[in-house]
């Protein structure tokens, strides 16, 4: 079975699906080795990561396509919703994007309606007009015909222009065929509960990490609400960013390592030294001495 068919399979049970953000092999292996199914390759994730920065629109199609070879490559069960970000340019670039990550094994993309590129400026997202989002929307359903990749719908446009905007772009994008609905920054639990409805029985998406300016309902809550997938990324993200933060302070101390560094039994065996050996002792050459 395709990744993009058993993701359809795992949507269609009941229940909520905790999605973690990665941003490379090893975050991959990780949330593998938790026992997640899938996980959101995340823009913001591989800015922290490549960039060492925040998520403005600098990350580039290559970029994010390489994180994602990677994350497959260490994880190659998992089911990766890949961030397609705006597509990386007009309807054209768009189906390219859609079908290169098609190709290559993602189970879903998702596709935003944002200007790119965005005003110098951190605050705001402006969107494209209602039509051209249509046609970005349209563009990328027609591609994923190829791969039977599923197709997130996203729309920011929820700060700038309102709500009344924004659950008319998610209807107008189930028009389109789009598989996944997400309505970014919904203010509260009635935005959630009309832009589920306007979804009309597909999966509803959500961020769900605490910060920002958004509605961020616990699991338990979310589902509640009708949200089918809910996604973190800060979960992995912070804690790592923490851990090596209390490493370099141990180091600055005059220590080796942070109180919370794992054993170096226990950190060889997570990346996967014994495996290597069995994998590779079919393949050593026998002492011919």
């Amino acid at each position: 079975m395709s990744s993009p068919d058993r993701l359809r399979a795992l949507l269609a049970e009941p229940g909520l699906v905790v999605m973690p953000a990665v941003w490379d092999g090893l975050s991959a292996k990780l949330a593998a080795g938790a026992g997640f199914q899938t996980a959101f390759l995340s823009g913001s994730c591989v800015a922290a990561s490549r960039l060492g920065g925040p998520d403005l629109d600098l990350i580039s199609f290559g970029e994010m396509f390489d994180s994602f070879n990677m994350v497959h490559a260490a994880a190659p069960q998992t089911l990766v919703l890949a961030d397609g970000d705006h597509g990386h340019g007009n309807a054209m670039n768009v189906q390219r994007t859609v079908r290169a990550y098609g190709r290559a094994g993602a189970a879903a993309v998702l596709i935003e309606d944002k200007v790119t590129p965005r005003a110098l400026t951190a605050a705001g997202k402006p969107c494209l007009p209602r039509e051209e989002a249509r046609m970005k929307i349209r563009a990328a359903v027609e591609a994923a015909k190829e791969s039977g990749i599923l197709i997130l719908a996203r729309t920011d446009c929820r700060p700038t222009q309102g709500i009344d905007e924004a659950i008319a772009r998610i209807e107008m994008y189930v028009e389109e065929g789009a598989d996944i609905l997400f309505l970014d920054s919904p203010a509260d639990d009635d935005e959630i509960r009309r832009a589920v409805d306007a979804a009309a029985g597909r999966p509803s998406f959500a961020v769900l990490s605490p910060g920002a300016p958004r509605a961020t309902p616990s699991q338990t809550e979310a589902a509640a609400l009708g949200f089918k997938i809910g996604t973190y990324p800060t979960g992995m993200l912070s804690p790592a960013v923490a851990g090596i933060k209390a490493g370099l302070a141990a180091l600055t101390a005059g220590g080796a390592e942070a109180a919370s560094a794992l054993p170096s039994a226990e950190l060889r065996a997570t990346l996967g030294y014994d495996d290597y050996d069995a994998t590779a002792k079919p393949f050593i050459v026998a002492d011919q001495g």
